[in-house]
C-alpha cells in the first residue's frame, strides 16, 4: 500500500459536484476579480472566526507583511516570534525592516508564554503569536503580557483554522491575524490565497485600500499600495470548503484520536493539547530520536512522512545576517532534529491509517 502525506485529491472527491458548480458559476458571471464571490466569502469567514473584518489578499505571507506594516512597524522595531515557526512568519517581519526575537517554543509546539517577557525590550512593537501545526497557543497569559506592555498581538492562523483556546477561535484575539488558504491548508483553495483578519475598523479599512494598488475608489490612490487580492474563483471554492470545515475537522480529529490511542512505540513521543486549547490538526507531528531512521523505514513500505521544519528559521541561510548562533535556541534546534509529521489528509481510510499505526509501531 502506498501512502502520501498528503493527498489533496480526497478533498476534492468530497464535495466534488459542489466545487463543480461553483467554478462553473464563476466563470460564467464575466467577472473575475473583487466581486460578489470575495465579497461573500469575507463576510462568512469573518462571521466564522467572530471579527468584524476579513480582507482577502493574495497569499499567507502577503497577509503577514501587509498586516505588520499597516501597524505602524518597521526598521528599529521588534515583534517577538516563536522559534521553530516556518519562515514566512519571520519574513512577515523582516520584509518591513523590524527585527524578530525568537521564544522558544512549550511543549504544546507553540511559544512558550513563560518565556515572552525576558524578552520584550524599549523596542518591542508586537508579539507574533503561531498556533502552530493547527494547535491553538496560550491566549489568555499572551494578551495578558501584551494589555500591560501595551503591545500589538498579530496571530498567525496559517494552519489553524477554527481552532479555538478557551471557546473562542483563534483569529480573534489580536489586534489583527493572518490565515494561509495554501491547498495544503485545513481550509484550502485550489491555488494560493490568504486573508487578514481584524475587529478594527480603520485598520480594515487601511489593509483594503493598501492592497488595491492604494485605491479606496477607482482611480483614486491615497497611497503606494500594492496589487495582492483574492481571486473570485479561489474565493468561490473556499465557500464550499468553508461550509463544510467544522465537517473536515471533525473528520481529523476522529483520525488523530486513533492515532494517539493506537501509537504505542515507545520510541515515539506523540504530540500534546494544552488544556482549553483544541487543535484542527493541520498536521500530525510526532518526535523520536530516531527520526532518519524511521524515515527510511516507513519509504521502504511506501510511506511518505515530511519534516515540518528541518531547518529553523534562525539557522537558515536567509538569516545568516542576524548573527544567532548554533546552540542559541536548543530546544527549537533539537525538536527540528526529532519532528516528523505522519501522513494526514481529508478522506484518509481506516486501512491507509491502519497500514501507518501498524509501520509506526513496528519499527
Amino acid at each position: 500500500m502506498k501512502i502520501q502525506c498528503n493527498r489533496l485529491d480526497r478533498g476534492f472527491e468530497m464535495f466534488q459536484a459542489e466545487f463543480e458548480q461553483k467554478a462553473r458559476d464563476v466563470l460564467r458571471s464575466g467577472w473575475y476579480i473583487m466581486g460578489s464571490e470575495v465579497k461573500e466569502f469575507e463576510q462568512e469567514f469573518a462571521d466564522y472566526i467572530g471579527v468584524e473584518h476579513c480582507i482577502g489578499v493574495a497569499n499567507g505571507l502577503d497577509a503577514l507583511w501587509i498586516a505588520v506594516r499597516m501597524l505602524g512597524i518597521g526598521a528599529g522595531d521588534e515583534v517577538i516570534v516563536q522559534a521553530n515557526t516556518y519562515i514566512a512568519s519571520v519574513m512577515g517581519i523582516t520584509i518591513n525592516g523590524a527585527t524578530p526575537v525568537f521564544v522558544e517554543p512549550d511543549i504544546y509546539n507553540n511559544i512558550d508564554p513563560t518565556k515572552i517577557e525576558e524578552k520584550i525590550t524599549k523596542k518591542t512593537k508586537a508579539i507574533m503569536v503561531v498556533h502552530l501545526y493547527g494547535q491553538a497557543s496560550k491566549m489568555d497569559t499572551i494578551v495578558e503580557i501584551a494589555n500591560r506592555y501595551k503591545l500589538k498581538i498579530i496571530e498567525d492562523c496559517a494552519q489553524s483554522h477554527g481552532a479555538s483556546f478557551n471557546g473562542k477561535t483563534t483569529g480573534c484575539f489580536g489586534d489583527v491575524a493572518c490565515f494561509s488558504f495554501y491547498p495544503t491548508k485545513n481550509l484550502g483553495a485550489f491555488g494560493d490565497g490568504g486573508a487578514i483578519m481584524t475587529s478594527n475598523a480603520e485598520l480594515a479599512n487601511k489593509i483594503r485600500t493598501f492592497r488595491n494598488y492604494g485605491s479606496d475608489k477607482k482611480y483614486h490612490f491615497k497611497v503606494v499600495g500594492i496589487n495582492s487580492r483574492l481571486d473570485e474563483i479561489h474565493a468561490g471554492l473556499l465557500r464550499v470548503r468553508l461550509a463544510h470545515l467544522d465537517e473536515l475537522i471533525r473528520g481529523r480529529v476522529i483520525l488523530c484520536a486513533k492515532y494517539d490511542s493506537r501509537i504505542v512505540n515507545p520510541r515515539i513521543e506523540k504530540p500534546l493539547i494544552r488544556d482549553g486549547a483544541t487543535s484542527v490538526w493541520h498536521q500530525y507531528v510526532i518526535k523520536t530520536d530516531k527520526r532518519d531512521e524511521l524515515i527510511e523505514y516507513l519509504a521502504e513500505r511506501e510511506i511518505q512522512a515530511i519534516i515540518h521544519y528541518p531547518i529553523p528559521p534562525h539557522l537558515s541561510e536567509a538569516y545568516q545576517d542576524l548573527g544567532i548562533e548554533q546552540g542559541s535556541l536548543p530546544i527549537t534546534e533539537k525538536d527540528a532534529l526529532q519532528i516528523l509529521s505522519l501522513p494526514l489528509y481529508d478522506g484518509m481510510t481506516e486501512e491507509e491509517l491502519d497500514y501507518v499505526i501498524g509501520a509506526v509501531n513496528h519499527f
